[in-house]
């Protein structure tokens, strides 16, 4: 395992703390912890943060996700264990984690408006900012 880079909690720690109370604030989402959970593990997926994979892997398992489900991922798209609120959740979350690539077109906001309220929708997109935020930390730092 690689040696952390900086001790960024400490030195930039009122930032840091800002990061773990929107976490905080997230995790008694009306989404639920099962679909933020998944979101993240997906944006860590895709961002490759090996210490996140591990970290929201081990929560839906304790949130008793099948390992069927978490196998097949990365496949949301074409596997019959999602359902259609996942699907669109997935979708928005990886447009915002691929952002300066594909935008965030209204073919994958609108949907949402099928399945989510404002807020949700809200917090969804925060949630998304934030594991990207803390994706970014992990890998750059070595985490």
């Amino acid at each position: 395992m690689s040696q952390l880079r900086l001790p960024f909690p400490s030195l930039s720690p009122a930032a840091y703390q800002g990061l773990l109370a929107t976490n905080t604030a997230l995790a008694t989402s009306p989404l639920g912890l099962p679909l933020l959970e998944l979101v993240y593990l997906r944006i860590s997926q895709i961002n490759g943060c090996a210490f996140c994979l591990g970290t929201h892997s081990q929560t839906l398992r304790e949130c008793k996700v099948p390992q069927e489900k978490l196998d097949c991922l990365a496949g949301w798209r074409i596997s019959e264990h999602f359902n259609e609120r996942e699907r669109a959740a997935l979708a928005w979350v990886e447009t915002l984690t691929y952002i300066s690539e594909k935008g965030a077109p209204d073919e994958l906001y609108d949907p949402l408006k099928t399945h989510f309220c404002d807020a949700e929708i809200s917090d969804l997109t925060l949630a998304a900012a934030l594991m990207n935020a803390f994706n970014r930390l992990a890998v750059g730092m070595n985490l």
